[in-house]
């Protein structure tokens, strides 16, 4: 993954960018456990596309070892599990047909494969919770890997991120 910034000052600007909104329905501490388990789900992706490891492999290493274990000096023990596994698995499930949304969104004769690996699992997280998670505001799921986006990434990345999931949004969701 992309080593722009340390895992303390991601989650420092996760935190910071997480008080200027609000999931309904949950505590401030489960809203915090579902952003780190979407760092952690994008993280898991990109390990997964490079390493070529299984999505069960990676689940478990995540759940068995770094979500207690510090990772930059920071522990990931806050991460709702379970939501991390779901985006992993869903992602890996449904691959093709996350691509396709994410394709339709890119600029014409764009592959997915000319993306950055992290952006590809940006990209492939956000339109999977987006796609399969209607329940969470398309606001929320939006501006969460924004944030990701922008602590691994330039402005225009970030921009790039907010543009294409909000074209997978409107394709999804209406």
């Amino acid at each position: 993954m992309s080593e722009a910034n340390s895992l303390k000052s991601v989650m420092a600007q996760l935190a910071e960018a997480e008080k200027q909104r609000a999931e309904p329905d949950l505590t401030s501490r489960q809203r915090r456990a579902r952003t780190v388990a979407r760092l952690a789900a994008v993280q898991a992706l990109y390990q997964m596309e490079l390493g070529g490891q299984g999505v069960d492999t990676v689940v478990d290493e995540f759940n068995n070892h770094r979500f207690d274990a510090d990772m930059d000096g920071e522990p990931l023990a806050e991460a709702d599990e379970a939501w991390f596994a779901e985006i992993v698995r869903g992602v890996v499930a449904g691959q093709k047909a996350i691509d396709t949304a994410v394709v339709t969104r890119l600029a014409s004769g764009w592959r997915i494969e000319r993306l950055d690996a992290t952006l590809r699992a940006l990209l492939r997280a956000g339109a999977w919770e987006l796609r399969e998670k209607p329940e969470v505001p398309r606001e929320i799921v939006i501006d969460e890997y924004v944030e990701l986006a922008k602590a691994f990434f330039d402005a225009a990345e970030a921009k790039f991120v907010n543009a294409a999931l909000d074209g997978v949004a409107r394709d999804a969701r209406g």
